[in-house]
């Protein structure tokens, strides 16, 4: 359970429970309704730029926003920021992106969102300290409830589970 290692041992044991069980997937299904309708970049983008410009008006404009396959594996991260920086003349020009696991194409929208918060969070604060998850809190209230059952679901497909919300997993399309 390493998704969970951060939470304590009696929460951990509970989660033990619902995988011995067989009742964590049906937990996850009936807290979050159907995965959201964001497939393409595009759509990622402007979704992830509604967000920005209703809570970081004044922070610079992305350059990017993608889904990336290869995230999950290659950095075991769910999604990143990055900053690149370059000299054009006598100016400092930098370009801001922010790429969000494939994984994520097929997750209830709270899910994703909650990934979005968390790389738009990094381009006021850095670190992940108390200002960070303030910050993250300001923008997504439920946000560290969204951030639990979350991991969960990666804890759940780490066991060998199915993805829950990919349309193979779909009622009726079996």
């Amino acid at each position: 359970m390493k998704y969970l290692a951060a939470y304590p041992a009696a929460l951990r044991g509970q989660v033990e429970q619902l995988i011995a069980q067989g009742r964590l997937a049906d937990l996850l299904r009936g807290r979050y309704g159907d995965a959201h309708d964001i497939r393409t970049d595009r759509a990622l983008y402007d979704y992830v730029s509604a967000l920005k410009n209703e809570f970081l008006r004044n922070a610079e404009p992305l350059s990017k926003v993608a889904f990336d396959s290869k995230l999950h594996v290659i950095r075991n991260a769910l999604g990143t920021h990055t900053t690149v920086s370059r000299v054009q003349g006598s100016r400092l020009k930098s370009k801001r992106e922010i790429r969000v696991a494939s994984l994520f194409k097929e997750v209830p929208l709270e899910w994703l969102r909650m990934i979005v918060v968390h790389e738009l969070a990094h381009i006021r604060v850095r670190e992940h300290d108390k200002a960070f998850y303030q910050l993250c809190a300001h923008m997504e209230p439920a946000y560290h409830q969204f951030e639990f059952d979350l991991r969960l679901y990666l804890t759940h497909l780490d066991g060998g589970g199915d993805r829950l919300w990919a349309a193979s997993a779909a009622p009726g399309l079996l």
